[in-house]
């Protein structure tokens, strides 16, 4: 799970998926599950209830799950024809956030937003939208709690557990199978033969390796523009999310960076195109089920 933080806002940014990055990704849309849009439900009307019993209006508000095209479904299979269709305009997907905005969702877009508690909090004065979201933090923490049966006291408490949780099945369940493991391997070698640096070749870390790779470089542009945060990332930790900072640049200072992008996505899929149609579904099954047990 690769969040990034724009320059502009501390919040933390909801999670998409929780292996990808902002925006749009190379994964399809969830597929809505009885267990997980149950859950969901469940903690909105608890969340709801929070609400209400601190003074505060919210309406319980489940996101429509999108039916991913046919183009998202047959990248997530692997396709080798769709991940090059997407990889040779969008690259990994990072530095095409800045080329292409609108088309990766990187845009705010809140007169669009269906969410009927946008509207509510557009209405607040500044005092009273600080406490609003004061309020609505502790709500989720408290839904997530007798909903899902966690002990959290924050809502970052609530993100570590959902990407502990993936990052360890993840990890114990595609790591340790032995096609996975072979086919990472041969990838690996395949792009150090290329020139690339490759440090861990497990199953989950090749498939992370390119865009993690952008990510970084991205986030070290963010960081540059930034006097609050420090220069250097702190190392990754597996039960911690980790954040990227996206820099502020215009479509034209972004090409340069999405051209080299493009070539390193193109590498990378050539050297994965019998990995990836053996791994993304798997992993696709994994994630699945986390997505359950934390009711998104």
């Amino acid at each position: 799970m690769l969040t990034r933080l724009t320059v502009t806002t501390t919040a933390l940014l909801a999670l998409a998926a929780l292996s990808g990055c902002g925006g749009a990704t190379e994964s399809a849309a969830p597929t809505p599950g009885s267990t997980a849009e149950g859950k969901e439900v469940q903690l909105e009307a608890a969340k709801a209830d929070c609400m209400k019993e601190k003074g505060f209006k919210y309406v319980a508000y489940v996101t429509p799950h999108k039916p991913g095209t046919e183009d998202d479904k047959s990248r997530a299979s692997g396709n080798y024809q769709a991940m090059r269709k997407y990889r040779e305009k969008y690259g990994f997907g990072v530095f095409a956030q800045h080329v292409y905005p609108k088309e990766m969702g990187s845009t705010t877009g809140l007169d669009n937003e269906p969410n009927p508690n946008m509207k509510i909090q557009s209405a607040l004065s500044k005092a009273q939208l600080q406490a609003y979201r004061k309020a609505m933090d502790a709500c989720q923490v408290s839904a997530a709690n007798k909903v899902l049966g966690l002990k959290l006291k924050s809502t970052e408490d609530f993100y570590d557990a959902q990407f502990k949780a993936s990052v360890r099945a993840r990890k114990g369940k595609l790591n340790t199978d032995p096609e996975l493991v072979e086919l990472a391997t041969a990838m690996a070698t395949c792009l150090k033969g290329k020139g690339y640096a490759v440090g861990d070749t497990a199953p989950v870390a090749m498939s992370e390796l390119g865009q993690k790779t952008w990510l970084l470089k991205e986030d070290k542009l963010g960081r540059e523009q930034m006097d609050d945060v420090p220069d250097v990332a702190p190392s990754a930790k597996d039960d911690k999310v980790p954040m990227y900072y996206a820099p502020t640049l215009t479509p034209e200072q972004a090409k340069p960076y999405l051209a080299k992008e493009i070539r390193a996505a193109l590498d990378d899929l050539e050297c994965g195109k019998d990995f990836y149609p053996a791994f993304l579904p798997k992993e696709q099954a994994v994630q699945g089920q986390v997505s359950a047990q934390f009711g998104m």
